[in-house]
């Protein structure tokens, strides 16, 4: 049985596919996730409310998600941590 993602991996894996993605929509996103449409749309609202990613809708109302300022910064420590556990060997 494959092991759970922890919470961090998991935003760290949806602000990636965003970056991966530029405007990158909803459906695309959720598929990218691999999360439950529920758990998507918890870690999303979580995202949107903290800065790391916002909501654009275009005059089509098209919907995509694109990285903020905050979110690439999230990113670059991230990288920080795994590389700190990875020199330590744990």
């Amino acid at each position: 049985m494959a092991k759970k993602r922890e919470r961090l991996k998991v935003i760290k894996d949806i602000l990636n596919s965003i970056k991966d993605n530029r405007n990158i929509k909803p459906t695309r996103l959720l598929y990218a996730s691999n999360l439950s449409p529920q758990m998507f749309k918890d870690y999303i609202n979580e995202l949107i409310s903290k800065g790391f990613i916002s909501l654009d809708i275009d005059k089509k109302d098209k919907k995509t998600f694109s990285l903020t300022s905050k979110g690439y910064e999230f990113l670059e420590e991230y990288k920080v941590i795994e590389n700190f556990v990875e020199n330590f060997g744990l």
